[in-house]
């Protein structure tokens, strides 16, 4: 049976998307199949049928990938990217939801990651939004990990939207 987790995910200062994460997390029958910590990155892995909705967009280089307006025009959720260093599986990224909330663009999207590696067929490290460092890599089984840098941080009390 897989270790049960709960993890939350920040977007910024009043958003949070973690409800959504940790339920995943959190359901061992749900599509994440296990979590390891390997030196100070943490890892998840899903199958990439597992990813739906989600249209990728390869454009010509991380400048017009920031050029992007926010968000760009069109409905549904649009992950652009451009290779930086293509030989090394580096990529710039975006994401960009259309979920009618007040997010616009995600700061860092896992899944649209594991896609994008699904559909290249190789291991990326991709740099999304304004800081986020995203890892992923094929593995047994069509499996892809999902990883990044993680780090404890303690609830904000004030923060109602938190369940125990």
């Amino acid at each position: 049976m897989p270790e049960r987790l709960l993890v939350d995910v920040f977007c910024g200062p009043g958003h949070t998307a973690g409800n959504r994460l940790a339920v995943i997390l959190d359901d061992p029958s749900g599509p994440v199949e296990r979590q390891r910590r390997a030196a100070e990155l943490g890892w998840v892995s899903g199958r990439p049928e597992w990813v739906t909705g989600r249209t990728t967009r390869q454009l010509a280089s991380p400048a017009e990938v920031d050029a992007l307006p926010v968000p760009p025009d069109g409905t549904g959720f649009l992950y652009v990217w451009a290779w930086t260093d293509e030989p090394a599986g580096s990529v710039r990224a975006r994401a960009f939801p259309w979920r009618g909330d007040a997010i616009v663009e995600d700061e860092a999207t896992g899944a649209a990651a594991l896609r994008l590696t699904a559909e290249l067929g190789r291991s990326l490290t991709v740099r999304q939004g304004v800081g986020s460092e995203i890892r992923t890599r094929l593995l047994p089984e069509g499996r892809i990990g999902v990883g990044g840098r993680v780090r404890r941080v303690r609830p904000d009390p004030q923060d109602a939207r938190r369940t125990s």
